[in-house]
């Protein structure tokens, strides 16, 4: 079966499970986007189970029908076969397959039986699978009255029911083969009708492409053993691509964020990729107020080898203002905080706390991030920006920074910029990119426009990057020292050079040129003569009453 037959197969089952929900009144309702994930979820794991039982154990390989095999099974041989099995596989029970649900689906109260499964499944695998609040409390794979969210109790049977005809006629056995790219499609399909403004946080899925170049212009060949780090992680596109890049196997990911909602399809995300042994690091609390992630003497925050972030650009976080101002936060926030504005206050430049909090945990001598902030950061003359941007330069920070086209992002107009840290102090000059009239512009769903990259435009975009190559009107490499007397302004068009050019003229050109401007210059002072005597006139008509 080939990739492309995989991923219509798997798109019509996530369609198929959203049409069932829209037949229940369930259709854009709240609580649609967390019935989604939680069955499709539960399907993944199903066939991850009977597809690693049998890369497990070499009597089972052969198995022309793994379940029966499974459920002839003596209790101490099927134990036996969870000790073998690896710790990212969820374990199930017998009962726990989706055929035990659908042989007993005409069972009186089936929908009972369905949400004790889920919540059995959450249970038995708690300690692999949760993830944290800042308090502590572990957030289970799956709730416990999910068929509940249907309103009419007596139809809940039967929503239990369709669900699970959807779920039996496909396997995702042939698709574990595949590669990264096969899930970060399946995972931007299975949350679009679901990636859109939700509480103090813009859009959980941050572009491919960007998400794409950031990891291939930071990792280097060879990097084994690293943290990888994400403040404010939504869905973790950035994290997960900058994990394939490096090697799944090859780094731990940790994360924070205020969403629950994007904590839960982050969640999804890394168990999608084989990054299961991140779990216990997800985090669900507020970054800036309550930083979870402490070093291992518990007496500081951790310092990161990678950090990459697309925070937030504009909230209003002015309950926490005054305390993110005071003593016990000055270390961290050493750049300022941002004051509340008279008039709006979801536009405080929440970014800027971010950005100082990215800096403060990446790690000495070697550590590297990457931030999607709005360009105006680049060239901002005053305030929080300009002491960031003079920090980072003081210090030798500068790798780079890529300008990227407008509506990059299709939810918001905000043109973006990614920049480049890296504080092992090997770089003397930084690249300084602007990429902006690069791309497509598409529409999304038939209304919201986005620009989007192709992949030789990508290709362009890391290569340059990398090489620090100069080309004209795209990339130019500076020295710090000339970055200070640009007032360290981070924008590559302030870099390029002015170009004169020369065309060559006879007398004959020359002097026709040369009249028609001292014709159209006669005219104008002709115009403003008149101008001027028609205002005094007018001033002498002015009179004091």
């Amino acid at each position: 079966m080939t990739t492309e037959i995989i991923i219509a197969n798997t798109k019509k089952m996530i369609d198929d499970l959203k049409t069932v929900c829209a037949n229940f009144g369930l259709g854009n309702a709240s609580s649609e986007y967390k019935i989604i994930t939680e069955i499709f979820l539960y399907k993944f794991l199903n066939d991850k189970f009977l597809y690693e039982v049998q890369q497990a154990d070499e009597k089972l390989k052969d198995s022309e029908n793994i379940e029966k095999t499974l459920n002839d099974m003596s209790e101490d041989d099927y134990e036996m076969l969870m000790t073998i099995l690896p710790p990212w596989v969820a374990k199930l029970k017998r009962k726990h397959f989706i055929s035990y649900l659908f042989n007993h689906k005409n069972d009186d109260k089936f929908n009972e039986l369905f949400d004790s499964t889920l919540w059995d499944i959450s249970n038995t695998n708690l300690n692999i699978f949760s993830v944290s609040t800042g308090s502590g409390d572990k957030i289970r794979l799956f709730d416990e009255h999910l068929s509940q969210n249907v309103t009419e109790s007596n139809r809940r049977s039967d929503f239990c029911k369709a669900m699970i005809d959807k779920l039996i006629t496909f396997s995702f056995a042939e698709a574990f083969s595949q590669k990264y790219d096969f899930f970060a499609t399946i995972f931007e399909y299975l949350i679009k009708d679901y990636n859109k403004d939700f509480g103090k946080y813009a859009e959980y899925y941050t572009p491919h492409s960007i998400a794409s170049i950031i990891a291939r212009i930071m990792v280097p060949e060879g990097t084994q053993n690293v943290t990888v780090y994400d403040p404010a992680a939504g869905s973790g596109t950035l994290v997960l691509a900058l994990a394939h890049e490096i090697g799944e196997s090859n780094c731990t990911i940790y994360t924070q964020d205020i969403s629950q909602k994007s904590n839960e399809f982050l969640r999804l995300n890394l168990i999608l990729n084989n990054l299961v042994h991140s779990l216990g690091h997800v985090v669900h609390g507020d970054t800036l107020l309550s930083p979870q992630h402490l070093n291992r003497q518990k007496n500081g925050l951790m310092k990161f080898d990678y950090i990459v972030s697309n925070p937030p650009f504009n909230v209003d976080f002015s309950d926490n203002r005054d305390t993110l101002a005071g003593d016990n936060y000055k270390e961290r926030f050493w750049a300022g905080v941002p004051k509340v504005p008279n008039k709006k206050k979801d536009s405080m430049a929440i970014y800027q706390m971010f950005l100082q909090h990215i800096i403060f945990s990446m790690k000495k001598n070697g550590g590297r991030a990457a931030v999607v902030v709005p360009t105006g950061f680049l060239t901002a003359g005053t305030g929080i920006p300009k002491k960031i941007r003079e920090c980072i330069v003081k210090d030798r920070m500068l790798r780079g920074v890529v300008s990227m086209p407008s509506n990059i992002f299709a939810t918001t107009g905000t043109n973006v910029s990614v920049v480049f840290l890296d504080n092992s102090k090997k770089y003397d000059k930084a690249i300084l990119m602007d990429a902006s009239k690069l791309g497509t512009k598409v529409k999304v769903d038939g209304k919201n426009q986005r620009t989007v990259l192709s992949n030789e435009e990508i290709e362009n975009i890391v290569n340059t990057f990398n090489n620090f190559e100069v080309k004209e009107d795209f990339s130019v490499v500076v020295d710090y020292e000339k970055i200070e007397q640009k007032k360290c302004s981070f924008s590559a068009g302030q870099y390029f050079e002015v170009k004169i050019e020369y065309v060559e003229l006879t007398q004959e050109e020359f002097r026709t040129k040369m009249d028609g401007y001292t014709e159209k210059l006669s005219e104008l002072f002709a115009e403003g003569n008149e101008l001027q005597k028609e205002i005094l006139e007018q001033l002498k008509k002015v009179k004091y009453e």
